[in-house]
């Protein structure tokens, strides 16, 4: 039961520490990138900002510090600015799980830096030990909401680039049931028809970046 209880808290802090990093950074690139493409809606709703509480959703927040997973309120996009509607609503969307990626890639560098040249032992310095792990877990959260922002359903950010392809007019009638849409890939996520996908993309994300940062250390797994 303690080390569940220090597994939890752990969990916790570093679920605590991606809301406050990279649930601003998220918000933030979508409204940057739209606003560098002309459309100046994020930025008049002062959402273009690393302060965490602008962009709180409660319960988007607790399902992340819970499991992991979570979304905040969507920043206000208006693509009738965008010279191209379809390519500046994909731009902007990529800019969310792009930001993810660059911050699980910094996390994994700066954890590998400090502790892996560290002449110490870690299971014998406790705080240290805690400190990886919390700097471990922010790696993996941020890889998985990457990931999971990158599935290729409304209203995931990924609809808005592979939805790319498609005409205009078929593009926006899909985007209409965006709502339905989430409900059914949520519902399919609970019962576990899409952990493997995920599982199969995580795990080569991840074994990409430690390869990448391997002149620093190499991560068990």
């Amino acid at each position: 039961m303690e080390f569940f209880s220090l597994q939890r808290i752990i969990q916790i802090v570093a679920r605590v520490l991606v809301w406050v990093t990279a649930i601003p950074l998220h918000e933030s690139a979508h409204g940057l990138v739209s606003y560098w493409m002309g459309d100046p809606t994020a930025k008049n709703a002062g959402r273009i900002t690393l302060n965490p509480l602008k962009h709180l959703d409660p319960i988007g927040t607790l399902c992340l510090i819970v499991g992991g997973v979570g979304w905040a309120k969507p920043v206000p996009i208006d693509p009738r600015y965008y010279q191209n509607r379809k390519l500046g609503m994909a731009m902007s969307a990529l800019a969310g799980p792009m930001s993810n990626f660059l911050l699980a890639v910094l996390t994994m560098v700066a954890m590998k830096v400090i502790f892996f040249n560290l002449p110490v032992n870690l299971p014998q310095q406790p705080v240290l030990a805690f400190i990886f792990s919390v700097l471990y877990l922010m790696v993996i959260t941020n890889i998985v909401l990457c990931i999971f922002n990158m599935m290729p359903f409304p209203p995931f950010d990924g609809s808005r680039i592979y939805l790319l392809f498609l005409p205009e007019r078929l593009y926006f009638r899909v985007m209409k049931y965006e709502r339905v849409i989430m409900i059914v890939v949520l519902v399919l996520l609970s019962l576990g028809f899409i952990d493997r996908p995920l599982s199969i993309a995580y795990n080569a994300v991840f074994r990409f970046l430690d390869q990448a940062t391997g002149i620093l250390g190499r991560i068990s797994y």
